[in-house]
């Protein structure tokens, strides 16, 4: 079967696109390990994964549990900066990148101090 004009240049469309992903490697993976590295206390256990598929690309984040608070910051703000320095880098390479930051083994949030429980809430409206 001979390929028209148009599937050829899909063809080409496709793998220039493919290529372009894997140019971005380099990139978006090396600014957001240079840029965590240079926050955290322990840049010796910063771990960063890339995959590529049909929905972009995905970067995954592992840090030392000490220095978690330190990448998500308060209210989660480091955390959505880092994540629109990456999509911006991302935008540059003709590429969607998405950050997900792992939390660590054992891992627990803290309560946010002065909460109270449902029951000790109630208790405060009895006269």
């Amino acid at each position: 079967m001979a390929m028209t004009d148009r599937s050829r240049t899909a063809l080409l469309d496709y793998r220039l696109r493919l290529t372009l992903r894997k140019m971005t490697v380099a990139k978006d993976k090396d600014f957001l390990e240079y840029l965590v590295k240079s926050m955290v206390d322990n840049p010796d256990k910063v771990k960063v994964d890339r995959k590529v598929d049909e929905m972009g690309v995905l970067i995954t984040l592992k840090v030392d549990p000490e220095d978690m608070g330190k990448i998500i910051g308060r209210m989660g703000n480091t955390a959505k900066a880092i994540r629109t320095l990456l999509r911006v880098v991302g935008l540059k390479n003709n590429a969607r990148v998405n950050l997900k930051i792992e939390e660590p083994e054992g891992g627990a949030r803290s309560p946010v101090s002065g909460t109270k429980s449902v029951d000790e809430a109630m208790e405060d409206f009895k006269i």
